[in-house]
């Protein structure tokens, strides 16, 4: 008999692509744009290059280790098993701060397409709850979701590409449409924001525990689903840029439906709509997923509270952890803007692939996928990345990691008197 605290094995290669892609495309995508336009201008461009390198690295080395450690947790349990207990739980710790974040993102994002107004917080608040139910009665209903969701996002965004891409002069002549602004620093900036939109197939990491044949249906869905979700981004960014400037995409709260509007398209305003609420409740479906199980497994070690790591007899969720996430992503969302949600969250989930490429460094030869140069290029990568975002987010980040740091030295200390 299993144990009660075990998590059943139920998700094939597509599951696992489709959850990875149901995340990167999601908020990110209608809003990570606007902010990286502010730091760059044109340059965003560059920055979703650098943002694709870098998340390239991360991905092969989350392949790796996933591949030698399938169980929930990620680099959390890499970080761990190879550099020790406490890279371990800055990794966690990192993910939980990072992701919850996104969490709030998400569902920030969804509330402002589908009910501009005062009643966006309530509707994200309520979306959360809704997706954490969801989730509470068990992963291959997560799965199955979110891949009808993944579905409706990519035909909206076949759209804007469509009318983004279709012939004549660019709509709208910012005047800048060829200006990169803010230097290196603005593009590396730039690529720090839009990293938010590609760290989603670490979710397919975390699930570890409930993937089949998981030293071969990791590795394949994680480079499967980033390699899907940068063709998507590069699609929609020149279209973006050739049709509305980034001036505009700058200033913009949905810059996606101003491609269609622009274009005369204005039937498919509310088409973009629908699908950046769809995108946006289904990054936020895989990430409560993703979040509960890496509290799950810090909760197995005592890193976060004991009675978080239970596992529900019948659905075989960590339902106590996921329960906790909702609360908290509901009071983020009560008191924090977007914005400054998906820098929070870049900051938390850069220093946790820092962790993930030194772990998979130090692997040995026969663990080995990859090069180890992508794991170096990758971890100098996220340091600079990290450097390079807006202050607040890095005084923010490192706040909250000064309490992570503060609360397991003092449960250390307890647990030894």
């Amino acid at each position: 008999m299993s144990s009660p605290n075990v998590l059943a094995r139920r998700l094939g290669t597509g599951d696992a692509v489709t959850i990875g892609l149901g995340s990167m495309i999601g908020a990110g995508i209608f809003a990570a744009f606007a902010p990286a336009a502010a730091a760059a201008g044109t340059g965003l461009v560059i920055g979703l290059g650098i943002a694709a390198v870098v998340a390239y690295c991360n991905a092969t080395s989350s392949a790796q280790l996933a591949a030698q450690y399938p169980t929930s947790g990620g680099t959390y349990v890499y970080g761990r098993e190879r550099l020790g207990d406490w890279p371990g739980f800055l990794a966690g710790w990192g993910f939980i701060i990072g992701k919850t974040a996104s969490c709030a993102a998400m569902a920030m994002t969804f509330a402002a397409y589908a009910l501009p107004g005062p009643w966006q917080k309530p509707l994200a608040i309520a979306a959360v709850l809704a997706l954490a139910t969801i989730n509470y009665f068990g992963v291959t209903r997560t799965a199955a979701a979110t891949r009808v969701i993944v579905t409706i996002v990519l035909a909206i965004l076949a759209v804007v590409v469509i009318a983004g891409l279709s012939s004549g002069a660019p709509a709208v002549d910012d005047g800048q449409s060829l200006t990169v602004t803010g230097g290196w620093y603005g593009v590396l900036q730039s690529a720090g924001l839009l990293f938010f939109a590609f760290a989603g197939y670490a979710r397919i990491a975390t699930m570890g525990e409930e993937v089949k044949n998981p030293e071969r249906t990791i590795p394949r869905a994680i480079l499967t689903a980033l390699g899907l979700a940068v063709t998507i981004y590069a699609l929609i960014a020149v279209s973006l840029l050739l049709t509305v400037g980034a001036q505009t995409i700058a200033s913009s709260d949905a810059p996606l439906v101003e491609v269609v509007t622009v274009r005369g398209w204005d039937w498919a305003g509310p088409l973009v709509r629908i699908g950046a609420a769809a995108a946006a409740l289904g990054a936020l479906l895989a990430l409560i997923a993703g979040v509960g199980r890496t509290s799950l497994a810090m909760a197995r070690n005592r890193d976060l509270p004991g009675w978080l790591s239970a596992v529900h007899p019948r659905y075989q969720v960590p339902h106590r952890a996921e329960i906790t996430l909702a609360a908290v992503v509901s009071v983020i969302i009560a008191l924090v803007d977007l914005r400054g949600a998906i820098g929070f969250s870049s900051f938390g989930v850069l220093l946790y692939y820092f962790v993930t490429n030194i772990s998979a460094y130090t692997q040995n030869p026969s663990q080995r996928l990859y090069p180890k140069v992508w794991q170096v290029l990758g971890a100098i990568g996220c340091l600079i990345l990290v450097a390079t975002l807006p202050p607040v987010s890095i005084a923010a980040g490192a706040g909250m990691f000064l309490i992570g740091i503060i609360y397991r030295a003092v449960r250390l200390r307890v647990s030894r008197s």
